[in-house]
C-alpha cells in the first residue's frame, strides 16, 4: 500500500507496478496534484525552484506565467491516468497498527485495509509549523501560516511581518512588499543566498547532507536549508528595492507589532509565519517508529525497526530532486523483501 499520491506517492506506484507489485494508492486530497495544489494562486511556475520529473513522463516547458498549482495539478492527473495509478481519494488514513498476523492494519475514514507493506509519502503539507513566543495571544492583528496564504491582496494597504528563512517567506515577502504600507522580514539566522542556476549536483549534494541526519535517527532538516535560496526574477527585483534587508528574530509579540530586547519596535498589522512545515507522520504513532534522538531512524527509504515500513518524501526525498529516486528505491526494497517472505513460505 502506498498513503499520498504526492511525487514521491506517484513514482513509488510507478514502480511497484514495473516491478509486478499488487498496490492501492490511498490519498487524502480530493483531486491529484499532491501539497502544489493548494498553493497560494500568485505563485507562478516561473516562481518556484524547479520541478523534478516523475519517471517516464517529463514535464516539459509549460508556462511559467500560469499558477503552480494548475500546472503541477494537470501533470500529475495526466500521469495517473497514463499510468492506471490505482489511487483512491479523498481517503484519509487515520492510524496504521499491528494486524496480529505480521501485517499491518491500515485504518482510514473510508473503512480499514490490510497491508504486508506500507509505503508512506504524506508530505509535511498537513503538519504547518507555528512557532511559539511570548506575547503571541496578545497581538490585535491577523496571524496566519504559509499553510493559509492567498496571496498578496488580502494585505494591500497593511504593515507586515513575514517571518521565516525560507523559499516560501522569500516567495511571499516579494510579492506582498508591492502592495502592502510596509514590510519586515524576521528570521532566526541570516539568509544565505545562492546564485546562479541550482545545478542538479547540487541538489544531489543537498540530499546526501539531510540524508545524514536521518541515518542517525534525527529529526530532518529541510533540503532547501542545506542548499540556501535561489533567488529567482522576482526575489532578484525585490533585493534590489531593498526588501530582502532581514532583521533577526524578534523577542515578543505585543499587541500592536513585535519588539526586540534592544527597544528596537516594530508596528505591524499582519504577522506572516513562513515558518515550514513538519512531517505529516502521526498516524504511523502506534508502531512507535521514533528514535531516542527524536527522529525515526532510517536505511534508505527503509525503517530500521520495522522493514514494513518505507517512508518517501521524508528527509531526503522531501523535495522534488530526491522523491523519484525515493519512489524507485522504496519499490525495489519492497519487491525484494516480499520476494524472500514468498521464498520462506513455499
Amino acid at each position: 500500500m502506498v498513503i499520498g499520491a504526492g511525487q514521491a506517492g506517484l513514482s513509488a506506484s510507478y514502480f511497484l507496478r514495473h516491478y509486478g507489485v499488487e498496490h492501492v494508492v490511498l490519498d487524502g486530497a480530493p483531486g491529484p496534484g499532491g501539497a502544489w495544489q493548494h498553493r497560494w494562486p500568485s505563485l507562478r511556475l516561473g516562481k518556484v525552484h524547479g520541478i523534478h520529473d516523475l519517471p517516464e513522463m517529463p514535464l516539459g516547458k509549460p508556462d511559467a506565467s500560469r499558477p503552480a498549482s494548475e500546472v503541477v495539478s494537470e501533470y500529475f492527473a495526466a500521469f495517473e491516468l497514463r499510468n492506471s495509478v490505482p489511487v483512491k481519494r479523498p481517503v484519509r488514513v487515520t492510524a496504521v497498527r499491528e494486524n496480529g498476523d505480521g501485517r499491518l492494519l491500515v485504518v482510514t475514514d473510508k473503512g480499514e485495509w490490510v497491508a504486508r507493506v506500507v509505503v508512506n509519502a504524506t508530505g509535511t503539507w498537513e503538519r504547518p509549523f507555528w512557532p511559539h513566543y511570548p506575547g503571541q495571544g496578545s497581538f490585535a492583528g491577523r496571524q496566519l501560516h504559509t499553510f493559509d496564504y492567498n496571496g498578496p491582496e488580502e494585505m494591500t494597504g497593511q504593515r507586515v511581518v513575514v517571518v521565516g528563512g525560507g523559499a516560501s517567506a522569500t516567495q511571499a515577502l516579494a510579492e506582498i512588499s508591492l502592495v502592502a504600507a510596509s514590510t519586515t522580514w524576521v528570521t532566526r539566522q541570516p539568509p544565505i543566498w545562492r546564485e546562479g542556476p541550482f545545478k542538479e549536483q547540487d541538489g544531489r549534494a543537498a540530499v546526501a547532507l539531510v540524508d545524514e541526519r536521518v541515518r542517525a535517527g534525527l529529526p530532518p532538516i529541510s533540503v532547501v536549508g542545506v542548499t540556501g535560496l535561489g533567488v529567482t526574477p522576482d526575489v532578484a527585483e525585490a533585493r534590489a528595492r531593498g526588501v530582502m534587508e532581514r532583521l533577526p528574530m524578534f523577542d515578543r509579540v505585543v499587541p500592536d507589532g513585535v519588539t526586540w530586547d534592544d527597544g528596537r519596535h516594530v508596528k505591524a498589522d499582519v504577522i506572516l509565519w513562513a515558518t515550514g512545515f513538519r512531517a505529516a507522520l502521526d498516524h504511523l504513532r502506534p508502531l512507535r517508529l521514533r528514535a531516542p534522538g527524536g527522529g525515526i531512524l532510517m536505511d534508505g527509504t527503509r525503517v530500521v525497526l520495522d522493514p514494513r515500513v518505507h517512508l518517501v518524501g521524508y528527509g531526503p526525498s522531501a523535495s522534488t530532486v530526491g522523491a523519484t529516486r525515493a519512489g524507485r528505491a522504496a519499490a525495489r526494497e519492497v519487491r525484494d523483501l516480499l520476494a524472500k517472505r514468498a521464498a520462506s513460505a513455499a
